[in-house]
């Protein structure tokens, strides 16, 4: 037993000292993750700058098929306009495909005439300087757009000094700030996700990096809670007091031992939001994967009844973007305008009108993935349950929840007015718990009542905060004990 405790003090002790300054960066980062996260363009900000869809003189969907190399059959389709040129955005099983819908019409050279257009209509402010860029920089850390160079980092002369990074290849927007973003990307996102450039770039490392980094502080949090409960053991003749009179160390030990445990499960949630359960040999045992399935299911966009242009027509001057989608073998048109999105029924040869799934298409649907042996319960869920949930309201309601009794215990929350779904199963659970509910308190108590998350989670995060900052000064106590011994 001295063995032990004697192996846990060492291991506290020097791991302490090495980590204590990096859990203390992540409680605070993770304070500010509450609410800043890191800057993106997102699908919003890209919606409003497309053009209104118009119906005339727009092809059949034929037409532009016959326009593609024959023998790759249509998965998905985009429509939208950009900058005056209407365009299909087409997937297939072996590649991607942008089509004028003018046929007269090539796809426009990306030169700097077009990259200063698209620039325009993120910024009116004059631009100060445009960089180009041959590297990634903080603010594009991601590998995969390497293929993106030369990148065009355009700096406005606004107030609020905005940044816009354009893709050479593509035209694309790929990111865009501001200060405020940035400086709170700073307090936040980067330290707390490790978003280093130098890292972030190589996928495959910096998962490692952060993996191993929160494995190695799970060990040094195991070591602490054992050394301090044990400590309370030994004091429990002075009421469980703890053993220690100087200031940073009596406070570490009480402050360790009380919020020793949330430490623990925050440093392995954060590991697990990137080591999944599946990895660790805990994994689906159907034959089948459901997803696949229902992809499999999916009609040829070419063999919707509902013609595309009368969705259009349908909605004069409102649509943005246009998306072919399917919920099986049941078809559908997602339409964005800068309201929000409507999804319309293409079951219908004529009328348009919004989808709502019921109980039987739920039904039809399932059962062609998981056959008619299986029970199957299909209920209206009108909140939040254990594994269908957002702290910040994000998923909609109401959803059908339907209940598979198989191996997997499998579970979908399907969205009955845009064809969504959510699968969960075994495994999916276990990651539910193991990141989301820990690291987040996705849990449904606590969500239902956002006042009682945030005391909750605010009192837990400063609890962790403090045993860091205590465990920093120690550390340094400690390292400085032992600098002095080697050099005397």
């Amino acid at each position: 037993m001295i063995r032990i405790t004697k192996l846990m003090l060492t291991i506290h002790r020097i791991l302490g000292s090495l980590l204590s300054i990096l859990f203390l960066v992540w409680f605070l980062s993770g304070l500010v993750m509450i609410y800043h996260t890191f800057p993106r363009a997102d699908r919003a900000d890209k919606r409003a700058k497309m053009d209104y869809l118009r119906v005339a003189d727009l092809p059949s969907l034929q037409t532009i098929k016959d326009r593609l190399p024959k023998g790759e059959p249509i998965k998905n389709i985009t429509l939208n306009s950009y900058l005056g040129q209407t365009v299909f955005h087409i997937r297939t099983d072996k590649n991607s495909y942008d089509i004028p819908a003018d046929s007269t019409e090539t796809l426009p050279v990306i030169d700097g005439k077009r990259i200063r257009e698209t620039a325009s209509l993120w910024c009116t402010a004059p631009v100060e300087k445009v960089d180009t860029l041959y590297a990634l920089d903080q603010w594009i850390p991601f590998g995969n757009l390497k293929k993106e160079f030369p990148i065009y980092k355009f700096h406005f002369a606004d107030q609020e000094r905005h940044q816009l990074y354009i893709s050479s290849k593509s035209g694309e927007v790929l990111q865009y700030t501001d200060k405020d973003s940035r400086l709170w990307a700073w307090l936040g996102a980067i330290p707390h996700w490790v978003y280093f450039t130098s890292l972030r770039q190589d996928a495959e490392l910096w998962i490692k990096v952060v993996v191993w980094l929160s494995g190695i502080g799970c060990i040094m949090c195991i070591a602490g809670i054992y050394l301090g409960v044990r400590n309370f053991r030994l004091a429990r003749k002075r009421k469980l007091a703890s053993p220690y009179k100087k200031f940073w160390y009596k406070w570490h030990h009480i402050i360790g031992t009380v919020f020793g445990l949330f430490v623990l499960t925050f440093t392995f949630s954060g590991m697990m939001s990137l080591a999944r359960v599946q990895d660790w040999g805990l994994r689906a045992k159907l034959d089948i994967n459901p997803a696949q399935e229902l992809r499999k299911l999916a009609p040829s966009p070419l063999d919707y009844p509902l013609d595309y242009r009368d969705v259009i027509q349908a909605y004069p001057g409102q649509i943005r973007q246009l998306e072919w989608g399917c919920f099986g073998d049941i078809p559908f048109y997602t339409i964005l305008t800068d309201a929000n999105d409507i999804v319309v029924n293409a079951n219908s040869e004529h009328t348009v009108s919004p989808l709502k799934l019921d109980t039987e298409d739920i039904h039809s649907v399932l059962t062609q993935v998981h056959g008619t042996e299986c029970a199957m319960d299909i209920r209206l869920l009108e909140e939040y349950d254990t594994y269908y949930i957002s702290r910040k309201r994000k998923l909609d309601l109401p959803v059908w929840k339907v209940t598979i009794e198989d191996i997997d215990k499998s579970c979908y929350y399907i969205n009955p007015g845009n064809g969504q779904y959510r699968y969960v199963n075994t495994p999916a659970r276990w990651n539910h718990w193991m990141y989301p509910a820990l690291h987040s308190l996705n849990i449904k108590i606590l969500v239902d009542h956002p006042i009682l998350w945030n005391i909750v989670m605010w009192g837990l995060m400063l609890g962790g905060t403090f045993v860091s900052l205590s465990g920093v000064w120690l550390g340094i106590k400690f390292l400085r004990r032992k600098i002095h011994r080697l050099t005397n």
